[in-house]
C-alpha cells in the first residue's frame, strides 16, 4: 500500500515561500544588472538597420538618376545627328516650304537639346545633394555602429557572467514552485506582481514588514514568530515571516547560489 503524502506544516510552507522569494529576487538582481542594455542594443540595431536601408535607397536613387543622365545624353546625340541630317537636306530643297519645314525640325531638335541639358543640370544637382546626404548618413552610421559594438560588448560581458546562473535559478524557481501548493504559488505571484521590487514574502524588520514603515502590533509579531499560520501585512499584502526563519533560509540559499555561479 502506497504511503500517504504528509501535509506540509505552515512553517515548511513559509520556508518554501521565502526560499522561492530569495531565488526570484536573485533573478531580479541579475536582470537589474543588465538593466536597459538589451533594449538599448535592440534600438541601436534597429537604428543601424534603418540607416543601411536608407543608404541602399539613396544609392538606388543615384543609379536611377545616372541612368536618366545617360538617356538625356543619348537624346542630345540623337538630336545633334538629326540637326546635321536636316541641315544637309536644306541644301537640296526644291522650295521654301520644304526649307521652312526642315528649319522647324532643326529648331525643335535644338529645343530638345536645351531641355535635355537643363534636365542633366538638374539631375547633377540632385546627385550632389544625395551624395551630401549619403556622406552624412555614412558618418552617422559609423558612429552608431561603434556605439552598438560597445554596447553589445557590455551586454555580452554581463551575459557571460550571469546567463548560466540565471538559467539555473529559473529552473530552481520552477522546482521550488512544484513543492508549494498551487493556491499559495498563485497568491505569491499575484502579490509579487503588485508590489515594489517584486517582494511578496518579507521578514519583520524593526517591528515592521520589510520595506514598510507601518508598525506591526506585538501580538501579530508573536503570531508570525509562532509559524502556525500564514499572515499577510494589512498595508502591503505581503506574506510575513519572522527574522530568525528569514536568516536561516538566507544562509541556506546563499550556499545554493554560490554553487550556481
Amino acid at each position: 500500500m502506497a504511503k500517504k503524502k504528509t501535509e506540509s506544516t505552515v512553517e515548511e510552507k513559509l520556508r518554501a515561500l521565502f526560499d522561492l522569494q530569495l531565488i526570484d529576487s536573485r533573478v531580479d538582481e541579475i536582470r537589474n544588472v543588465r538593466g536597459e542594455l538589451p533594449l538599448e542594443v535592440q534600438d541601436l540595431e534597429d537604428e543601424v538597420a534603418g540607416m543601411n536601408t536608407r543608404l541602399e535607397k539613396l544609392n538606388t536613387d543615384l543609379e536611377v538618376i545616372e541612368e536618366s543622365i545617360k538617356d538625356k545624353k543619348n537624346l542630345i546625340e540623337e538630336a545633334k545627328a538629326l540637326i546635321k541630317k536636316y541641315t544637309a537636306q536644306q541644301d537640296n530643297v526644291r522650295n521654301n516650304r520644304e526649307y521652312n519645314s526642315l528649319s522647324k525640325e532643326i529648331e525643335y531638335q535644338e529645343l530638345e537639346i536645351q531641355l535635355a541639358e537643363k534636365h542633366i543640370k538638374e539631375f547633377k544637382a540632385q546627385i550632389e545633394q544625395k551624395n551630401e546626404v549619403i556622406d552624412g548618413t555614412k558618418e552617422r552610421l559609423k558612429e552608431r555602429e561603434e556605439h552598438l559594438k560597445h554596447k553589445q560588448g557590455e551586454l555580452n560581458e554581463i551575459l557571460a557572467e550571469t546567463e548560466k546562473e540565471e538559467e539555473a535559478l529559473i529552473k530552481e524557481s520552477a522546482k521550488y514552485e512544484k513543492n508549494i501548493e498551487e493556491r499559495l504559488v498563485k497568491a505569491y505571484k499575484r502579490i509579487r506582481s503588485n508590489v515594489k521590487n517584486g517582494l511578496a514574502v518579507v521578514p519583520v524588520e524593526r517591528g515592521a514588514s520589510g520595506g514598510s514603515f507601518f508598525t506591526i502590533p506585538p501580538q501579530v509579531q508573536m503570531e508570525i514568530a509562532s509559524r502556525k499560520k500564514i499572515i499577510t501585512d494589512e498595508h502591503s499584502g505581503r506574506i510575513l515571516v519572522d527574522p530568525a526563519l528569514a536568516e536561516e533560509e538566507r544562509e541556506k540559499m546563499a550556499k545554493l547560489f554560490a554553487k550556481m555561479k
